[in-house]
């Protein structure tokens, strides 16, 4: 009897704990960065080529954007 009641508790810790942090915007926001950051450091160290490549596709899809947006504005 005791055995459960301590497993339920637990269950429910857990739980609460989960709903806490999926309600904690600031607190997900840290977490999401720093998995964000953490993907980024693995990946410049296993395969920079790859995230040079990924930068640089970036770029050329911002400046083409700017491209047509100056183009589409001075043509009015």
């Amino acid at each position: 009897m005791k055995n459960a009641v301590v497993k339920n508790r637990d269950t429910l810790a857990q739980t609460l704990d989960a709903i806490e942090f999926k309600l904690n915007v600031p607190k997900r926001a840290k977490y999401e960065t720093a998995q964000l950051k953490a993907r980024f450091q693995a990946l410049r160290e296993e395969n920079p080529a790859a995230l040079v490549a990924g930068a640089a596709g970036v770029v050329a899809l911002v400046g083409t954007g700017i491209f047509f947006g100056v183009r589409a504005a001075t043509r009015r």
